[in-house]
């Protein structure tokens, strides 16, 4: 398929040669005795788009494979370690960061049961750098199946585990693993009982999205195309096909992709789920598009899908604004935005699913509904008011004989495992300043008694789960059109309002995505210095529903990080900081969030962390992840989206001699979601026009996105980062010492 933003094909789009005269590069600095180099010079050259010309002097960078280009990268991360290595106060962060995490409790990841009460989940204990795959027996007897770090140490190369999902009877199970963070590995099929691989590794997955046949007979999975690393970027990752694999045979066939499926009519982008629906012979296909929040679902004969010739009949389409489906008790339940801004429940009969139809079993409310899970004797819901999580129990036979289950922790109920063949379900709990705790929920034996909450002691505990000196705060914080914005402040109970507190505002803002209360023991090392550390729950996040997703997106974006704005200027004005003393950090998408706000308030931050940033969004759709990002962001292939976009784009909005704050550009080199360029461009352009803090990149040649990350390489970008932001602000134990 050629690509859809080669400059032929976009109206209005002409790529210009500027004649104009390059803007000098600046001279090499000498930083704490570390000598950086200036960023290579500027090449001029502008895009017209809609009339508007549009410089971009820094392309040049996108060619990481360049020797040169690559080169610089590596003095800007080799100066960049060098001189965190001289801040003072770095190594006794860094051991009071690993002397907590070493007391932390054992971290879980995932977890699935099977019959015969088996376990099966990642665990990653204190003093372990990565998750293994673990199986304990209904009798308590664990093994571990799979030790990553260990078969990385004997490969000589960074593995993790990516996927993994086990049989329903527990026989068999299938894992991927990844190298270096770059989520692309390959699958593997062990034989539980000798704990040795039966099926040679299955190569090209990215996310393998396995999906077992209740009689174990063989699994579907998600597959690249061959060749996909020589495909145009923005094609690379497209047509990702869904399989059938036979265990009997040791054989796959395909079973969906959007080019093989064209009379589905679906992107190119568009990734699909296929799984048994049990007792019923049908197979149920969700297809996700990009990070559309909608979903599309479909139904076939599972017979016929298993050998790659199912006819699918839509059930579900993407108009709908359906968020998830999900099936049990005979029933299709659908969790639907439509005409629900904060989303509603609706189920249809699995025998005739008709969406017009459906039966409306939790109605909308001023409460958000986040998610959905079916299990054999009910469908539970998750619904949350403000920051605080509750889950709701509905049997199928009498949904409106809800119970509202009693938690130990106010703060995020996530679901662990559930199963429509099985009652009840595994669950987690967890707050700001609790720990997790994981339970299996099992029915009452009679009707209205309240379900039991089982412990699942699956992991250590550790001695900093419910930390005295640290509280949160819920606060609601005017933006800059009066909207109330609400953030969540995290501090020392003995915290004074002085101003002089160091002060962290994160910030995300996109996808509907929210940052839900999560416990993060490494905080103890921020809070004990007297820091704060601020989560801003800003427009483009689902906080408080679809609503205030789409009020920070596409040409709502500004909202984003003008909401950070806001909440960073409420700080000051409460006496919680002063902007010598507040620093910003986002990742990913939030690096809209970071680079938009210091490029639009310079002077209210000392420093400025963008993680894996999305810096340059005019060209963002160019990158291999590109295209399945427009529904968030916006093409340029249309006035509109351009505009947006440009308004969006960090690196078109730095100006020449202004004073930004301190810089720290934090990147894996092995990123295949963000391109490294992204960072690299930014620092670029942020160097040369800066008459501010320094502009650092941190580059990990052994990581990616951030997935597969070890303990230590965790532990060391915390350290540096935080070291960084003290150091910008001013801390005399953190001032660099050559």
């Amino acid at each position: 398929m050629p690509n859809p933003l080669r400059p032929a094909l976009v109206a209005g789009v002409v790529l210009l040669a500027s004649c104009a005269t390059p803007t000098p590069t600046p001279q090499p600095r000498t930083i704490a005795g570390v000598t950086v180099a200036p960023p290579p010079a500027a090449q001029p050259q502008e895009d017209s788009f809609y009339g508007t010309r549009v410089a971009d002097p820094y392309r040049f960078l996108e060619n990481v494979k360049d020797p040169q280009v690559a080169g610089w990268m590596k003095g800007q991360a080799d100066a960049t370690t060098a001189i965190l290595q001289t801040i003072p106060g770095r190594a006794p962060l860094l051991a009071r960061l690993t002397e907590i995490d070493a007391a932390a409790a054992g971290a879980i990841s995932s977890l699935r049961r099977a019959e015969g009460g088996r376990l099966f989940f990642a665990r990653r204990e204190p003093g372990e750098n990565q998750f293994k795959l673990v199986l304990r027996e209904a009798g308590g007897a664990e093994r571990v199946l799979v030790d990553a770090e260990a078969r990385g140490k004997a490969a000589g190369k960074v593995l993790a585990l990516l996927d993994w999902a086990p049989a329903h009877d527990g026989r068999h199970v299938a894992y991927v693993l990844q190298v270096g963070g770059s989520e692309i590995g390959e699958l593997h099929v062990m034989d539980v009982a000798t704990g040795q691989d039966i099926v040679a590794p299955i190569d090209r997955i990215r996310f393998g999205s396995v999906s077992w046949l209740r009689d174990g007979s063989g699994f579907f999975f998600a597959r690249l195309r061959e060749g996909y690393e020589k495909l145009p970027e923005t094609e690379r990752f497209g047509d990702r096909t869904t399989h059938f694999f036979t265990m009997a045979t040791r054989q796959s066939v395909a079973v969906f992709s959007p080019l093989r499926n064209a009379e589905l009519k679906l992107p190119i982008f568009a990734s699909g789920f296929v799984a048994e629906v049990p007792g019923t012979g049908l197979a149920l296909l969700g297809v996700g598009l990009g990070v559309d929040r909608n979903r599309v679902a479909f139904i076939g004969d599972l017979q016929a899908a298993t050998a790659g010739r199912a006819q699918w009949r839509k059930v579900v389409d993407a108009s709908d604004e359906v968020r998830q489906v999900t099936t049990g008790g005979g029933f299709l339940y659908a969790l639907s935005a439509k005409g629900a801004p904060r989303h509603r429940v609706l189920r249809m009969p699995l025998a005739a699913p008709d969406l017009a139809r459906a039966e409306v079993v939790v109605e909308a409310s001023d409460e958000v509904i986040v998610g959905i899970a079916a299990a054999r004797d009910a469908l539970y819901v998750i619904k949350r008011r403000g920051a605080a999580m509750q889950l709701v129990r509905l049997p199928h036979e009498a949904p409106r004989n809800a119970q509202t289950v009693a938690l130990p922790i106010e703060g995020t109920v996530s679901v662990l495992d559930s199963d429509s063949q099985r009652d009840g379900l595994a669950l987690a709990v967890e707050g700001w300043t609790r720990a997790t705790q994981r339970f299996e929920l099992r029915p009452a034996a009679a009707a209205g008694q309240a379900p039991t909450l089982v412990p699942l002691t699956i992991a250590r505990a550790g001695s900093f789960d419910a930390p005295a000196q640290m509280v949160a705060r819920e606060v609601m914080v005017p933006s800059h059109d009066g909207t109330l914005v609400p953030a969540s402040i995290i501090h020392h109970r003995d915290l004074k309002l002085d101003g002089n507190s160091p002060t962290i505002l994160y910030g995300y803002g996109a996808y509907g995505i929210t940052e839900d209360p999560f416990f993060n023991p490494r905080l103890l090392a921020w809070i004990e210095r007297g820091g704060v550390y601020v989560i801003a729950h800003v427009r483009g996040s689902g906080m408080l529903g679809t609503e205030w997703h789409r009020a920070g997106q596409k040409a709502t974006k500004p909202n984003t990080w003008r909401d950070g704005i806001a909440v960073a200027q409420w700080l000051v004005k409460s006496g919680y900081t002063r902007p010598q003393r507040l620093a910003i950090f986002g990742g990913s998408a939030g690096g809209i969030f970071v680079g938009r706000a210091i490029t639009e308030r310079p002077d209210l931050f000392a420093a400025a962390v963008p993680a894996v940033g999305v810096m340059d969004m005019v060209r963002a759709e160019r990158d291999p992840n590109g295209p399945a990002n427009i529904p968030e962001f916006g093409t340029v292939k249309d006035e509109a989206g351009f505009r947006a976009l440009l308004a969006m784009s960090s690196y078109h909005h730095v100006k020449d001699g202004v004073r930004y704050p301190g810089t720290l550009l934090v990147h894996g080199v092995n990123d295949i979601r963000v391109s490294v360029s992204q960072s690299s461009k930014f620092a670029a352009r942020l160097a040369q026009a800066s008459t501010g803090g320094p502009v650092l990149m941190r580059l990990d040649y052994q990581l990616g996105h951030g997935g597969g990350a070890t303990r230590a390489q965790a532990l060391a970008q915390t350290a540096d980062i935080w070291s960084f932001m003290l150091w910008q602000m001013g801390l005399p134990e953190f001032q660099p010492r050559p």
